[in-house]
């Protein structure tokens, strides 16, 4: 066998953005053998965004630095290390392209909220693949990609692509849904995080009758077909809101004050604590905004939309 190819860095530097999800359903199944559950999900990507700067280093080295725009919940931390969820990926990605001299500094600008149902980390794991494979001239197309981010969590796979996407198997398994029109949400985000074990876990003592397959409504699709937010706002849905709401019973207060200010509808972010509420217009989603934030329930309200594009180089 011949010297393997060393890959040259083709920039020194590149700059990625990475949305937010929100997931429009979450239907969640039976543990599964492995520990996972199966999960019928429609995520939608949401105009929020982390920003990776990473530089080339030929050393092997892989840095990372964070700075968050917000308080991080109680008890909760990004790791600056190996952990890092973005290093992990620009660790697989070198593997697969079988040079171990390759490095670089990554520098990440949070603005998903930490803990919060928004998959800021697997944003975080989506923008570091596309943005190191630009940087090491991988010339990997996002395809190739896929397998690389099913490894590292089952939201990091649609970050990639970004959009409104069905996801299935334990959500790594993504297929792009037609749909039409942009729809304008407010986030109520919390001071204290949960965890995301702890919610499937509750869900697992709550529910010991689950399916072993769930499905996505039918109502759902067909909203998105539509670019109907009323009929959309009426079809949203999460099977882990009841473990959510055990665990933080105060959530059920913010999506009361949402409804309660004229949400077309509201649901927990994934495994929350977020708390998602979809406004009919900007100027709603103003009104709504202001309602939320006047009484005091959330650490932070945000104002978004969705769809938009996953992990792109800027």
């Amino acid at each position: 066998m011949g010297t393997p190819v060393r890959l040259v860095p083709v920039v020194t530097r590149v700059t990625v953005r990475v949305p937010a999800k929100i997931n429009l359903c979450l239907g969640v199944g039976r543990v599964r053998p492995d520990g996972f559950h199966p999960l019928a999900t429609v995520y939608q990507a949401v105009d929020l965004h982390d920003e990776l700067r990473i530089t080339a280093r030929e050393d092997g080295e892989l840095s990372v630095a964070v700075h968050t725009e917000f308080d991080l919940p109680e008890g909760m931390s990004v790791p600056e290390g190996p952990d890092n969820i973005a290093v992990r990926a620009a660790q697989l990605l070198r593997e697969r392209l079988g040079d171990p001299d390759l490095g670089a500094d990554i520098a990440i600008r949070k603005v998903i909220p930490v803990a919060g149902g928004m998959a800021g980390g697997s944003a975080d794991a989506a923008a570091a693949l596309v943005g190191c494979n630009e940087l090491w001239g991988g010339g990997l197309g996002r395809a190739d990609l896929e397998p690389l981010a099913a490894e590292l969590g089952s939201d990091v796979p649609f970050l990639l692509h970004g959009g409104n996407a069905i996801g299935g198997g334990r959500g790594e398994t993504v297929s792009p849904v037609l749909a039409r029109g942009g729809y304008h949400w407010v986030f109520a985000t919390s001071s204290e995080g949960l965890s995301t074990a702890a919610v499937y876990a509750e869900f697992d003592r709550l529910n010991p009758g689950a399916p072993e397959v769930p499905e996505v409504p039918d109502e759902l699709i067909n909203a998105l077909r539509a670019g109907d937010a009323h009929a959309l706002g009426r079809a949203l849905s999460n099977d882990l809101t009841d473990a959510s709401l055990s665990l933080r019973p105060e959530l059920a207060d913010t999506l009361e004050v949402g409804l309660e200010a004229g949400a077309l509808g509201a649901v927990i972010s994934g495994s929350g604590p977020t708390t998602a509420f979809l406004a009919a217009s900007e100027e709603h989603a103003l009104d709504l905004a202001m309602a939320l934030a006047s009484t005091g329930s959330a650490a932070d309200v945000i104002q978004s939309r969705g769809p938009v594009s996953g992990a792109r180089l800027v």
